[in-house]
């Protein structure tokens, strides 16, 4: 048996301590391809992001598919970078982030952080920052600053775990949000989609 590196931390609920527990390959075990993978998730949907940081040296942002909630008391959520981002060191090294949560209206500000070789914030009137610091798209239609709690090497990629510390959102049945600009917007098969009343399935 071989031991990949390197190891994920595992709660250790029956004596309250996190452990170390070895990414482990089998020898002789069939190995899943990296096409076969993608070919898997493909008609797998997800939501679409915007995470800004600034630690210090300049703001970066880039676009992710991987964010999702994984406790409401505390608030935390997890999201991936992939370690061929640019935006990557930045974002490992800040404290605090901006996790904008996309409407279909706001297909752009997607666009513009999954675009590389370019500056996200050359256009100035696409974005400010917080009375915190922090640099974040004013035009989305849900954000949340978050504290940087925890890290994790998985692969070609860093787990990030947040501690939520501000949202915006409208509030539900808000009469004066934009409809449009709620629809989510969704990554799938290699593409855009938006959700809305089309997209409803009544059973």
């Amino acid at each position: 048996m071989s031991t990949s590196q390197p190891a994920f931390p595992v709660r250790d609920e029956a004596h309250g301590v996190e452990r170390s527990r070895p990414l482990i390959t089998l020898p002789g075990s069939p190995q899943v391809t990296p096409d076969e993978f993608k070919a898997a998730f493909r008609n797998h949907p997800a939501g679409v992001a915007v995470i800004t940081a600034d630690p210090g040296d300049g703001p970066v942002a880039l676009t992710a598919t991987s964010v999702f909630s994984v406790s409401a008391e505390p608030p935390l959520l997890v999201f991936s970078v992939s370690e061929l981002s640019s935006s990557a060191p930045a974002i490992k090294r800040a404290e605090t982030i901006v996790v904008h949560l996309l409407g279909a209206s706001q297909l752009g500000l997607a666009k513009l952080g999954a675009t590389s070789g370019i500056d996200r914030f050359a256009d100035t009137t696409l974005w400010t920052r917080l009375a915190t610091g922090e640099p974040y798209f004013p035009a989305a239609h849900a954000w949340i600053r978050a504290r940087i709690v925890n890290e994790m090497q998985a692969g070609g990629s860093t787990v990030i775990a947040a501690e939520a510390v501000q949202t915006h959102a409208p509030a539900a049945g808000d009469p004066s949000a934009d409809a449009a600009s709620a629809e989510p917007l969704v990554y799938h098969n290699r593409t855009w989609h938006h959700l809305g009343e089309h997209s409803k399935i009544v059973s």
